[in-house]
């Protein structure tokens, strides 16, 4: 197999979880996955294919910076970007050529677009995975292409063209199976959180890895009335905790017990995420993922810059189905204020949310695309 797709985790880190769940599901049987990862050169998808002894191939990418102005598009930039396509297309090919994979998986991002042309130029069949509610610039491009497109979410059919939505399988996102398994005894343990009252809820606030500045700067005003209500784990990105150390100091003793800030979690988050009972993030393809698929009630505030608004369509979904609270336009300390207060108040209100999360989760999704995965290069085969 190939995979492709990248550029950032909500790409990546979905082409992750199959390959690993594919190598599981061939080892059953006494088989071996030889897969190539083609992606770019220094980004995301090469260091995580390096970490799991993935063999990677680079090709050429252009990317499209958009704008509400279609004129804004000819920026020098975006001609520069457009330039290399045909480049990283020719590579692709020949690697495809070379590879003679039984199948190609694209999970979108920019370098999805050449490879995926490469494998429909070599009659290779391909599988396109769509995160989002929508389908994302480069999927749109390769959708037509594909033998099959799997798609996240039941809502995705009525958006696809009807071409497109013959070929279509509702998969689901694949999620990582350890933040399945989390346990809440183990996240007090690990991060030493005694000071945590067990008769409040607790919060898990995060803005990725690198974290957010304008979460935290919304939870730092609140922080003192939110301290009051509930327990707090906080993981802020590693350059933000002596600003955030700073807010906490002006809390008193009896609430700042019940504040955990770290800059980042690791193996801790999947029992950090079963110990939440609210999770304030921001909403990608991803973190959605994760939180229904364990079923958590959110208060979600979408990434104004994200690409095609894809963030506020997901967080508008979910909210709209009763399934999260959506943070749209400008974000406020007072609105995340009353979002969270009669969350935080009434546990049945949280876990009627949480139930309503749940119906949107497809834990399963690894097993399903891997089955897709298989049919197609079978199909191939026969």
């Amino acid at each position: 197999m190939i995979v492709t797709g990248g550029g950032t985790g909500g790409h990546t880190y979905p082409a992750l979880t199959a390959v690993r769940t594919l190598q599981g599901r061939l080892a059953e049987h006494g088989r071996a996955l030889d897969v190539l990862w083609v992606g770019s050169a220094g980004s995301l998808e090469a260091r995580v294919a390096a970490g799991e002894g993935i063999a990677f191939a680079e090709v050429a990418t252009g990317k499209v910076r958009r704008s509400r102005n279609p004129l804004g598009m000819l920026s020098l930039a975006n001609l520069k970007d457009m330039a290399r396509v045909p480049l990283g297309v020719a590579q692709a090919r020949s690697i495809v050529s070379r590879f003679r994979p039984d199948v190609v998986l694209a999970t979108g991002g920019y370098v999805a677009v050449p490879v995926g042309l490469g494998a429909w130029m070599c009659r290779r069949p391909l599988v396109v995975h769509e995160q989002t509610v929508r389908l994302g610039l480069a999927n749109r491009l390769l959708a037509r292409a594909a033998r099959r497109v799997a798609v996240s979410s039941e809502s995705s059919l009525t958006l696809l063209p009807e071409s497109v939505r013959r070929t279509a399988v509702v998969t689901g996102n694949p999620v990582r199976p350890e933040v399945l398994t989390g346990r809440p005894d183990k996240a007090i343990g690990a991060l030493g959180l005694h000071g945590f009252d067990s008769a409040l809820p607790t919060v898990y606030v995060t803005g990725g890895a690198q974290g957010s500045q304008q979460i935290n700067g919304l939870v730092g005003e609140i922080l003192p009335w939110l301290l009051s209500q509930a327990n707090v784990v906080h993981q802020c990105g590693p350059n933000n905790v002596d600003e955030l150390r700073r807010r906490a100091a002006q809390v008193p003793a009896a609430s700042a017990a019940r504040y955990h800030l770290t800059g980042y979690l690791g193996a801790e988050l999947p029992d950090v995420l079963a110990l939440a009972d609210v999770v304030i993030s921001r909403s990608g393809a991803g973190t959605l993922a994760e939180l229904t698929s364990l079923g958590k009630a959110a208060v979600l505030i979408p990434l104004a810059s994200s690409a095609g608004g894809e963030q506020a369509h997901n967080a508008r979904h979910l909210a709209e189905a009763g399934a999260a609270v959506a943070l749209l336009g400008e974000a406020s300390a007072h609105n995340l204020g009353e979002a969270l207060a009669p969350l935080l108040a009434d546990p049945a209100r949280r876990a009627a949310m949480a139930a309503r999360a749940r119906t949107h989760g497809r834990p399963d999704a690894a097993g399903h695309l891997t089955d897709l995965v298989l049919s197609a290069a079978a199909n191939r085969r026969s």
